[in-house]
């Protein structure tokens, strides 16, 4: 009961990155899923010509990293470090996940709400280099002169304040 308590969490773990992906890599890790002739699990590569399926992603086109991912592959698999070639039924489990999750997007993808969030701030630099200028009077382009206001030596305080339990008595002057 315990190992299949395990392989659920990995599962489960496996689905939340592929959630936390952009839309375009889910889209292309499936392409690249069918491309490929050899995935792997454990590695980045192999001597064999075996691809993780993120790099499978990056060369049918996204342009994504993403450890978080690879992490949970190679522990939903299970491979501790050594390169292997994937099963089938890990195969068909991380294209099940990736149809499932895409066809569960709703449309607030991670990278849109990136997209947004950059034109938006263009717009607030663009408003802010070509907004509303000042009238020509108001505009202070020339030479600005400041003076320091001087401050007296003394300043009278509206009571005098006890030392020691600092409560200030009404009427009475401290000053330093």
């Amino acid at each position: 009961m315990r190992n299949r308590l395990r392989a659920s969490s990995n599962v489960e773990r496996l689905r939340l990155a592929i959630d936390c992906m952009p839309v375009a890599t889910r889209e292309a890790m499936l392409a690249g899923l069918r491309s490929s002739e050899r995935i792997i699990a454990g590695a980045y590569v192999d001597g064999r010509g075996g691809v993780c399926p993120m790099l499978a992603a990056h060369r049918a086109g996204a342009r994504t990293d993403f450890l978080a991912f690879a992490r949970s592959w190679d522990r939903f698999t299970r491979t501790r470090g050594r390169a292997r070639a994937a099963s089938r039924r890990e195969l068909s489990i991380l294209i099940a996940q990736l149809h499932d999750s895409l066809a569960s997007a709703n449309g607030l993808e991670l990278d849109e709400a990136i997209e947004e969030h950059r034109a938006l701030l263009a717009r607030n630099r663009r408003a802010r280099r070509d907004g509303p200028r000042l009238p020509d009077a108001a505009d202070p382009r020339g030479e600005i002169t400041a003076r320091r206001l001087r401050r007296p030596a003394h300043i009278a305080s509206p009571g005098l304040m006890n030392m020691i339990s600092g409560i200030t008595h009404a009427g009475e002057v401290f000053s330093r």
